[in-house]
Protein backbone atom coordinates (compact mmCIF):
# COMPACT_ATOMS: atom_id res chain seq x y z
CA UNK A 1 0.00 0.00 0.00
CA UNK A 2 1.20 3.57 -1.02
CA UNK A 3 0.40 5.74 1.95
CA UNK A 4 -0.98 8.81 0.59
CA UNK A 5 -1.79 11.91 2.91
CA UNK A 6 -3.33 15.15 1.94
CA UNK A 7 -3.74 18.57 2.77
CA UNK A 8 -7.41 20.44 2.15
CA UNK A 9 -7.58 24.05 3.19
CA UNK A 10 -10.49 26.00 2.43
CA UNK A 11 -9.77 29.02 0.82
CA UNK A 12 -11.26 31.93 3.45
CA UNK A 13 -8.67 33.49 4.90
CA UNK A 14 -5.23 33.12 6.22
CA UNK A 15 -3.34 29.99 6.25
CA UNK A 16 -3.29 29.71 10.45
CA UNK A 17 -0.34 27.97 12.08
CA UNK A 18 -2.47 25.23 13.48
CA UNK A 19 -3.35 24.66 9.52
CA UNK A 20 0.12 25.12 8.52
CA UNK A 21 1.04 22.43 11.48
CA UNK A 22 -1.11 20.00 10.00
CA UNK A 23 0.30 20.70 6.77
CA UNK A 24 3.81 19.86 7.55
CA UNK A 25 2.46 16.84 9.80
CA UNK A 26 0.67 15.37 6.81
CA UNK A 27 3.72 16.32 4.80
CA UNK A 28 6.49 14.51 6.99
CA UNK A 29 4.54 11.50 7.29
CA UNK A 30 4.13 10.57 3.29
CA UNK A 31 7.84 11.30 3.23
CA UNK A 32 8.82 9.35 6.21
CA UNK A 33 7.00 6.10 5.02
CA UNK A 34 7.89 7.15 1.21
CA UNK A 35 4.11 7.65 0.05
CA UNK A 36 2.76 10.87 -1.66
CA UNK A 37 1.49 13.96 -0.31
CA UNK A 38 -1.71 16.17 -2.08
CA UNK A 39 -3.55 19.16 -1.91
CA UNK A 40 -6.83 19.23 -1.88
CA UNK A 41 -8.25 23.26 -2.07
CA UNK A 42 -11.79 23.17 -0.17
CA UNK A 43 -13.83 25.97 -2.39
CA UNK A 44 -17.12 24.85 -2.27
CA UNK A 45 -18.00 27.60 -0.49
CA UNK A 46 -18.13 30.13 -3.24
CA UNK A 47 -19.64 33.44 -1.21
CA UNK A 48 -16.67 32.92 1.21
CA UNK A 49 -13.64 31.29 -0.76
CA UNK A 50 -11.33 33.93 -2.80
CA UNK A 51 -8.28 33.83 -5.38
CA UNK A 52 -6.37 35.83 -2.86
CA UNK A 53 -6.93 33.56 -0.47
CA UNK A 54 -5.91 30.23 -2.78
CA UNK A 55 -2.76 32.79 -3.55
CA UNK A 56 -1.86 32.69 0.46
CA UNK A 57 -2.25 29.21 1.05
CA UNK A 58 0.22 27.76 -2.28
CA UNK A 59 2.89 30.92 -1.19
CA UNK A 60 2.61 30.09 2.25
CA UNK A 61 3.58 26.58 1.51
CA UNK A 62 5.82 27.09 -0.89
CA UNK A 63 7.47 29.50 2.01
CA UNK A 64 7.86 26.61 3.65
CA UNK A 65 9.09 24.38 1.71
CA UNK A 66 5.87 21.84 1.55
CA UNK A 67 5.87 21.02 -2.01
CA UNK A 68 2.77 18.45 -3.11
CA UNK A 69 3.63 15.82 -5.88
CA UNK A 70 0.41 16.17 -7.78
CA UNK A 71 -1.11 19.19 -8.82
CA UNK A 72 -3.98 20.67 -6.80
CA UNK A 73 -7.25 19.44 -6.40
CA UNK A 74 -10.21 21.92 -6.93
CA UNK A 75 -13.33 20.68 -4.70
CA UNK A 76 -15.62 22.94 -6.75
CA UNK A 77 -14.80 21.21 -10.15
CA UNK A 78 -15.63 17.54 -8.69
CA UNK A 79 -19.21 18.85 -7.86
CA UNK A 80 -21.04 16.49 -10.45
CA UNK A 81 -18.79 13.17 -8.97
CA UNK A 82 -20.22 14.08 -5.52
CA UNK A 83 -23.88 14.52 -6.56
CA UNK A 84 -23.54 11.59 -8.62
CA UNK A 85 -22.42 9.44 -5.13
CA UNK A 86 -25.20 11.05 -3.41
CA UNK A 87 -27.89 9.55 -6.18
CA UNK A 88 -25.90 6.45 -5.80
CA UNK A 89 -26.92 6.17 -2.05
CA UNK A 90 -30.78 7.48 -2.55
CA UNK A 91 -30.85 4.78 -5.38
CA UNK A 92 -29.78 2.30 -3.02
CA UNK A 93 -31.95 2.93 -0.18
CA UNK A 94 -28.96 4.43 2.26
CA UNK A 95 -30.38 7.78 1.64
CA UNK A 96 -33.71 9.71 1.23
CA UNK A 97 -35.37 13.31 0.16
CA UNK A 98 -36.31 15.52 2.60
CA UNK A 99 -39.13 18.23 1.93
CA UNK A 100 -39.18 19.78 5.26
CA UNK A 101 -39.81 23.81 4.96
CA UNK A 102 -37.21 26.03 7.05
CA UNK A 103 -40.23 26.89 9.06
CA UNK A 104 -40.85 23.23 9.93
CA UNK A 105 -36.85 23.05 10.74
CA UNK A 106 -37.15 26.31 12.85
CA UNK A 107 -39.89 24.76 14.50
CA UNK A 108 -38.12 21.59 15.18
CA UNK A 109 -34.86 22.89 17.04
CA UNK A 110 -37.26 25.35 18.87
CA UNK A 111 -39.54 22.32 20.06
CA UNK A 112 -36.24 20.52 20.92
CA UNK A 113 -34.83 22.63 23.23
CA UNK A 114 -37.63 23.80 24.60
CA UNK A 115 -37.85 20.16 26.13
CA UNK A 116 -34.01 19.73 26.92
CA UNK A 117 -32.97 17.71 23.96
CA UNK A 118 -30.17 18.55 21.38
CA UNK A 119 -31.77 20.13 18.63
CA UNK A 120 -31.03 17.38 15.99
CA UNK A 121 -33.39 17.04 12.95
CA UNK A 122 -36.48 14.37 13.36
CA UNK A 123 -36.16 11.98 10.72
CA UNK A 124 -40.04 13.26 9.49
CA UNK A 125 -38.97 11.81 6.17
CA UNK A 126 -36.88 9.22 6.48
CA UNK A 127 -39.62 6.70 6.15
CA UNK A 128 -41.86 8.73 4.47
CA UNK A 129 -42.94 8.07 0.17
CA UNK A 130 -42.02 11.17 -1.22
CA UNK A 131 -45.11 10.63 -3.50
CA UNK A 132 -47.19 12.59 0.07
CA UNK A 133 -44.43 16.20 -1.04
CA UNK A 134 -45.98 18.82 -2.69
CA UNK A 135 -45.79 18.66 -6.53
CA UNK A 136 -42.63 20.52 -7.71
CA UNK A 137 -41.45 21.19 -3.30
CA UNK A 138 -37.53 21.62 -2.97
CA UNK A 139 -35.94 18.77 -1.23
CA UNK A 140 -32.47 18.08 0.27
CA UNK A 141 -31.34 14.32 -0.04
CA UNK A 142 -30.13 12.81 3.99
CA UNK A 143 -27.97 9.92 4.58
CA UNK A 144 -30.31 7.44 6.12
CA UNK A 145 -28.01 7.04 9.19
CA UNK A 146 -28.19 3.95 11.79
CA UNK A 147 -29.64 4.69 14.62
CA UNK A 148 -28.61 2.10 16.74
CA UNK A 149 -25.37 1.18 17.92
CA UNK A 150 -22.16 3.36 18.06
CA UNK A 151 -19.66 4.34 15.52
CA UNK A 152 -16.00 3.23 16.74
CA UNK A 153 -13.15 5.41 15.29
CA UNK A 154 -9.32 3.80 15.88
CA UNK A 155 -7.57 6.95 15.84
CA UNK A 156 -3.83 6.84 15.63
CA UNK A 157 -3.58 10.04 17.70
CA UNK A 158 -6.51 10.13 20.61
CA UNK A 159 -6.76 6.21 20.22
CA UNK A 160 -10.25 4.25 20.53
CA UNK A 161 -13.25 6.58 20.36
CA UNK A 162 -16.93 6.37 19.95
CA UNK A 163 -19.85 7.49 19.75
CA UNK A 164 -23.40 6.33 19.90
CA UNK A 165 -25.50 6.78 16.87
CA UNK A 166 -28.68 7.67 18.23
CA UNK A 167 -26.63 11.10 19.46
CA UNK A 168 -25.99 11.54 15.86
CA UNK A 169 -28.95 13.16 12.76
CA UNK A 170 -29.69 12.56 9.34
CA UNK A 171 -26.54 14.61 7.70
CA UNK A 172 -27.42 16.62 4.48
CA UNK A 173 -25.61 15.11 1.70
CA UNK A 174 -27.42 17.81 -1.37
CA UNK A 175 -28.95 20.82 -0.56
CA UNK A 176 -31.62 22.28 -2.06
CA UNK A 177 -30.11 23.64 -4.83
CA UNK A 178 -28.37 20.47 -5.59
CA UNK A 179 -24.88 21.25 -4.66
CA UNK A 180 -22.94 18.63 -2.38
CA UNK A 181 -22.69 19.64 1.31
CA UNK A 182 -18.75 19.96 2.52
CA UNK A 183 -18.85 16.92 4.73
CA UNK A 184 -20.20 14.68 1.72
CA UNK A 185 -17.50 15.99 -0.40
CA UNK A 186 -14.50 15.51 1.67
CA UNK A 187 -15.63 11.84 1.80
CA UNK A 188 -15.91 11.29 -2.20
CA UNK A 189 -12.21 13.35 -2.27
CA UNK A 190 -11.15 11.19 -0.03
CA UNK A 191 -11.61 7.83 -1.56
CA UNK A 192 -11.39 8.81 -5.15
CA UNK A 193 -7.92 10.62 -4.42
CA UNK A 194 -6.99 7.21 -2.41
CA UNK A 195 -6.18 8.69 0.63
CA UNK A 196 -4.85 6.19 3.47
CA UNK A 197 -4.39 9.08 6.01
CA UNK A 198 -6.62 11.56 7.31
CA UNK A 199 -4.39 14.17 9.74
CA UNK A 200 -5.98 17.03 10.99
CA UNK A 201 -7.38 19.13 14.10
CA UNK A 202 -8.99 17.13 16.74
CA UNK A 203 -11.73 19.85 16.21
CA UNK A 204 -13.08 17.91 12.93
CA UNK A 205 -13.31 14.57 14.97
CA UNK A 206 -17.71 14.96 15.43
CA UNK A 207 -17.16 15.44 11.77
CA UNK A 208 -15.48 11.99 11.35
CA UNK A 209 -18.01 10.20 13.10
CA UNK A 210 -20.72 11.84 10.55
CA UNK A 211 -18.47 11.17 7.68
CA UNK A 212 -17.35 7.40 8.94
CA UNK A 213 -21.00 6.65 8.08
CA UNK A 214 -20.90 7.45 4.24
CA UNK A 215 -18.23 5.53 4.10
CA UNK A 216 -19.93 2.30 5.18
CA UNK A 217 -23.09 3.43 3.46
CA UNK A 218 -21.16 3.14 -0.24
CA UNK A 219 -19.34 0.03 1.22
CA UNK A 220 -16.02 2.06 0.87
CA UNK A 221 -13.00 1.87 3.13
CA UNK A 222 -12.13 4.52 5.92
CA UNK A 223 -9.27 5.66 5.98
CA UNK A 224 -6.75 6.14 8.85
CA UNK A 225 -7.40 8.76 11.09
CA UNK A 226 -5.22 10.37 13.08
CA UNK A 227 -7.23 13.99 14.73
CA UNK A 228 -4.03 16.30 16.02
CA UNK A 229 -4.41 18.59 19.03
CA UNK A 230 -4.74 21.78 18.93
CA UNK A 231 -2.41 25.07 19.40
CA UNK A 232 -3.54 27.14 22.08
CA UNK A 233 -2.08 30.90 23.21
CA UNK A 234 0.27 31.04 26.09
CA UNK A 235 -2.17 31.24 28.36
CA UNK A 236 -3.80 28.32 27.28
CA UNK A 237 -6.49 29.90 25.48
CA UNK A 238 -7.88 29.53 21.90
CA UNK A 239 -4.79 31.03 19.99
CA UNK A 240 -5.98 34.51 18.50
CA UNK A 241 -4.34 37.85 17.33
CA UNK A 242 -4.27 39.30 20.93
CA UNK A 243 -1.39 36.88 21.30
CA UNK A 244 0.85 37.86 18.65
CA UNK A 245 1.24 36.44 14.76
CA UNK A 246 -1.26 33.38 13.93
CA UNK A 247 -0.58 33.06 10.50
CA UNK A 248 2.27 32.17 8.61
CA UNK A 249 2.13 35.52 6.40
CA UNK A 250 2.55 37.11 10.00
CA UNK A 251 5.30 34.57 10.57
CA UNK A 252 7.27 36.00 7.67
CA UNK A 253 6.16 39.53 7.94
CA UNK A 254 7.75 39.38 11.23
CA UNK A 255 11.12 38.19 10.41
CA UNK A 256 10.87 34.45 11.33
CA UNK A 257 12.81 32.23 8.54
CA UNK A 258 10.63 29.18 7.59
CA UNK A 259 13.29 26.69 8.86
CA UNK A 260 12.63 27.78 11.83
CA UNK A 261 8.94 28.28 11.96
CA UNK A 262 8.56 24.45 10.89
CA UNK A 263 11.36 23.45 13.05
CA UNK A 264 9.40 25.06 16.21
CA UNK A 265 6.09 23.95 14.63
CA UNK A 266 7.47 20.37 14.53
CA UNK A 267 8.50 20.53 18.15
CA UNK A 268 5.02 21.95 18.88
CA UNK A 269 2.93 18.57 19.29
CA UNK A 270 5.28 16.05 18.86
CA UNK A 271 8.69 15.27 19.90
CA UNK A 272 11.66 12.50 19.48
CA UNK A 273 13.95 12.38 23.04
CA UNK A 274 15.78 15.42 23.47
CA UNK A 275 16.21 16.59 19.94
CA UNK A 276 15.27 20.63 19.19
CA UNK A 277 17.22 21.81 16.15
CA UNK A 278 16.30 19.63 13.07
CA UNK A 279 16.83 19.76 9.58
CA UNK A 280 14.17 19.12 6.66
CA UNK A 281 16.10 15.44 6.44
CA UNK A 282 15.94 14.52 9.62
CA UNK A 283 12.46 15.63 10.12
CA UNK A 284 11.55 13.46 7.54
CA UNK A 285 13.62 10.46 8.99
CA UNK A 286 12.31 10.94 12.44
CA UNK A 287 8.72 11.81 12.05
CA UNK A 288 5.98 9.43 12.92
CA UNK A 289 2.58 9.66 14.58
CA UNK A 290 3.44 7.53 18.02
CA UNK A 291 5.47 10.61 18.59
CA UNK A 292 2.29 12.87 18.42
CA UNK A 293 1.03 13.83 22.11
CA UNK A 294 -2.73 14.21 22.71
CA UNK A 295 -2.86 17.05 24.98
CA UNK A 296 -3.12 20.93 22.93
CA UNK A 297 0.08 22.89 22.95
CA UNK A 298 0.78 26.35 23.49
CA UNK A 299 2.57 28.73 21.70
CA UNK A 300 5.73 30.14 23.13
CA UNK A 301 7.09 33.11 21.16
CA UNK A 302 9.77 33.94 23.49
CA UNK A 303 11.24 30.02 22.20
CA UNK A 304 10.31 30.82 18.89
CA UNK A 305 12.22 33.60 18.39
CA UNK A 306 15.29 31.76 20.13
CA UNK A 307 15.17 28.64 17.43
CA UNK A 308 15.14 31.38 14.87
CA UNK A 309 18.41 33.06 16.03
CA UNK A 310 19.72 29.99 15.90
CA UNK A 311 18.56 29.24 12.59
CA UNK A 312 19.78 32.71 11.51
CA UNK A 313 23.00 32.05 12.45
CA UNK A 314 23.47 28.70 10.02
CA UNK A 315 21.81 30.61 7.54
CA UNK A 316 23.92 31.85 4.31
CA UNK A 317 25.13 35.48 4.29
CA UNK A 318 23.96 36.41 1.04
CA UNK A 319 20.21 35.10 1.82
CA UNK A 320 20.00 37.01 4.73
CA UNK A 321 21.32 40.13 3.47
CA UNK A 322 18.88 40.29 0.14
CA UNK A 323 15.95 39.84 2.86
CA UNK A 324 17.50 42.70 4.82
CA UNK A 325 17.86 44.71 1.79
CA UNK A 326 13.73 43.86 0.84
CA UNK A 327 12.66 45.15 4.10
CA UNK A 328 14.91 48.07 4.14
CA UNK A 329 13.25 49.66 0.96
CA UNK A 330 11.33 52.41 1.34
CA UNK A 331 12.83 53.37 4.90
CA UNK A 332 13.22 56.98 5.23
CA UNK A 333 17.05 58.02 5.42
CA UNK A 334 18.09 54.72 4.57
CA UNK A 335 20.24 54.09 1.11
CA UNK A 336 19.69 50.84 -0.61
CA UNK A 337 22.19 50.72 -3.36
CA UNK A 338 24.54 48.32 -3.96
CA UNK A 339 27.17 49.63 -2.08
CA UNK A 340 24.91 49.53 0.95
CA UNK A 341 24.21 45.90 0.23
CA UNK A 342 27.55 45.35 0.31
CA UNK A 343 28.80 46.60 3.38
CA UNK A 344 25.93 44.46 5.04
CA UNK A 345 26.82 41.82 3.50
CA UNK A 346 30.67 42.15 4.81
CA UNK A 347 28.92 43.12 8.32
CA UNK A 348 26.91 39.84 7.99
CA UNK A 349 28.90 37.47 10.06
CA UNK A 350 28.38 40.19 12.91
CA UNK A 351 24.82 41.00 12.08
CA UNK A 352 23.64 38.11 12.42
CA UNK A 353 24.77 36.68 15.78
CA UNK A 354 23.02 39.63 17.57
CA UNK A 355 19.66 39.19 15.94
CA UNK A 356 16.44 36.58 16.65
CA UNK A 357 14.65 37.84 14.57
CA UNK A 358 14.72 39.19 9.99
CA UNK A 359 13.18 42.74 11.18
CA UNK A 360 15.82 43.02 14.60
CA UNK A 361 18.54 42.40 11.59
CA UNK A 362 17.18 44.77 9.69
CA UNK A 363 17.41 47.61 11.86
CA UNK A 364 20.40 46.65 13.48
CA UNK A 365 21.70 46.81 9.67
CA UNK A 366 20.39 50.23 8.35
CA UNK A 367 23.06 52.23 9.70
CA UNK A 368 25.22 51.02 6.46
CA UNK A 369 22.94 52.29 4.21
CA UNK A 370 22.66 55.73 6.31
CA UNK A 371 22.87 59.16 4.78
CA UNK A 372 24.22 62.17 6.41
CA UNK A 373 23.60 63.90 9.42
CA UNK A 374 23.32 60.92 11.38
CA UNK A 375 20.52 61.10 13.87
CA UNK A 376 21.42 59.86 17.13
CA UNK A 377 19.94 57.61 20.44
CA UNK A 378 20.72 59.65 23.85
CA UNK A 379 22.74 56.50 24.59
CA UNK A 380 24.72 57.33 21.81
CA UNK A 381 25.14 60.97 22.66
CA UNK A 382 26.16 60.58 25.99
CA UNK A 383 29.51 58.83 24.03
CA UNK A 384 29.55 61.98 21.55
CA UNK A 385 30.36 64.53 24.21
CA UNK A 386 33.66 65.91 24.90
CA UNK A 387 35.81 63.35 25.70
CA UNK A 388 34.00 60.92 22.43
CA UNK A 389 34.70 64.24 20.21
CA UNK A 390 38.59 64.39 21.11
CA UNK A 391 38.90 60.27 20.90
CA UNK A 392 37.39 60.55 17.26
CA UNK A 393 39.51 63.28 16.26
CA UNK A 394 42.22 61.76 17.29
CA UNK A 395 41.49 57.82 16.01
CA UNK A 396 40.05 59.74 12.93
CA UNK A 397 44.03 60.64 12.08
CA UNK A 398 45.47 57.62 12.37
CA UNK A 399 42.37 55.53 10.45
CA UNK A 400 43.41 57.96 8.19
CA UNK A 401 46.85 57.07 7.57
CA UNK A 402 45.93 53.42 6.40
CA UNK A 403 46.64 51.91 3.70
CA UNK A 404 44.98 48.53 4.33
CA UNK A 405 41.61 49.22 5.73
CA UNK A 406 41.15 45.71 6.96
CA UNK A 407 39.58 44.50 10.12
CA UNK A 408 43.10 43.57 11.59
CA UNK A 409 44.89 46.71 10.92
CA UNK A 410 41.44 48.59 12.33
CA UNK A 411 41.96 46.76 15.41
CA UNK A 412 45.92 46.72 15.29
CA UNK A 413 45.14 50.88 14.95
CA UNK A 414 42.45 51.26 17.73
CA UNK A 415 44.47 49.05 20.22
CA UNK A 416 47.87 51.21 19.84
CA UNK A 417 45.99 54.01 19.61
CA UNK A 418 44.29 52.44 23.47
CA UNK A 419 47.41 51.94 24.24
CA UNK A 420 49.33 55.34 23.54
CA UNK A 421 46.80 57.48 25.53
CA UNK A 422 46.49 55.46 28.37
CA UNK A 423 42.41 54.40 28.11
CA UNK A 424 40.50 50.91 27.82
CA UNK A 425 39.95 49.78 24.33
CA UNK A 426 36.39 50.24 24.53
CA UNK A 427 36.73 53.97 25.06
CA UNK A 428 37.86 54.33 21.77
CA UNK A 429 35.93 51.63 20.25
CA UNK A 430 32.04 53.16 21.59
CA UNK A 431 32.20 56.38 20.49
CA UNK A 432 33.49 55.48 17.59
CA UNK A 433 30.40 52.79 17.22
CA UNK A 434 27.84 56.05 18.04
CA UNK A 435 29.16 57.86 15.59
CA UNK A 436 28.96 55.16 12.83
CA UNK A 437 25.66 53.59 13.63
CA UNK A 438 23.65 56.77 16.05
CA UNK A 439 23.41 53.76 18.34
CA UNK A 440 25.65 51.79 20.94
CA UNK A 441 25.43 48.14 18.71
CA UNK A 442 26.72 46.94 16.01
CA UNK A 443 29.08 44.36 15.38
CA UNK A 444 32.78 44.03 16.18
CA UNK A 445 33.85 47.86 15.87
CA UNK A 446 36.63 46.50 13.82
CA UNK A 447 34.08 44.86 11.11
CA UNK A 448 32.08 47.65 11.09
CA UNK A 449 34.77 50.56 10.23
CA UNK A 450 36.03 48.18 7.71
CA UNK A 451 32.58 47.31 6.17
CA UNK A 452 31.48 51.00 5.74
CA UNK A 453 35.01 51.81 4.07
CA UNK A 454 37.55 54.23 4.82
CA UNK A 455 35.93 57.41 3.11
CA UNK A 456 32.62 56.79 4.75
CA UNK A 457 34.28 56.01 8.24
CA UNK A 458 35.91 59.89 7.88
CA UNK A 459 33.05 61.11 6.52
CA UNK A 460 30.74 60.09 9.20
CA UNK A 461 33.61 61.18 11.85
CA UNK A 462 34.17 64.43 10.34
CA UNK A 463 30.31 64.73 10.51
CA UNK A 464 30.42 64.34 14.52
CA UNK A 465 33.29 67.35 14.77
CA UNK A 466 31.52 69.73 12.92
CA UNK A 467 28.41 69.51 14.05
CA UNK A 468 29.82 70.76 17.73
CA UNK A 469 26.90 69.01 19.45
CA UNK A 470 25.25 65.79 19.04
CA UNK A 471 21.79 66.56 19.20
CA UNK A 472 19.11 64.16 17.29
Amino acid sequence: MTIRTRFAPSPTGLLHVGNARAALFNFLFARHHGGEFLLRIEDTDKERSTQKAVDVIFDGLAWMGIEADAEPVFQSARQDRHTEVALELLAKGQAYKCFCTPEELTAMREKAMTEKRPPRYDGTWRDRDPSEAPEGAPYVVRLKAPREGETVIKDLVQGEVRVANAEMDDLILLRSDGTPTYLHAVVVDDHDMEITHVMRGDDHLTNTFRQAMIYRAMGWDLPHFAHLPLIHGPDGAKLSKRHGAQSVVDFREEGYLPEALCNYLLRLGWGHGDAEVLSREEQIKLFDLDGVGRSPSRMDYVKLAHLNGIWMRQADDTRLTNDVMERLQGREGVGTDDKTRARILAMMPGLKERAKTLVELADNAAFAGFTLPLTFTPKAEKLLGEDGRRVLEGVGKELAALKDFTPEAIDATLRAYAEKHEIKLGSVAQPLRAAMTGSTTSPGIDLTLSALGQDEVLARIAAVLASGSVDA
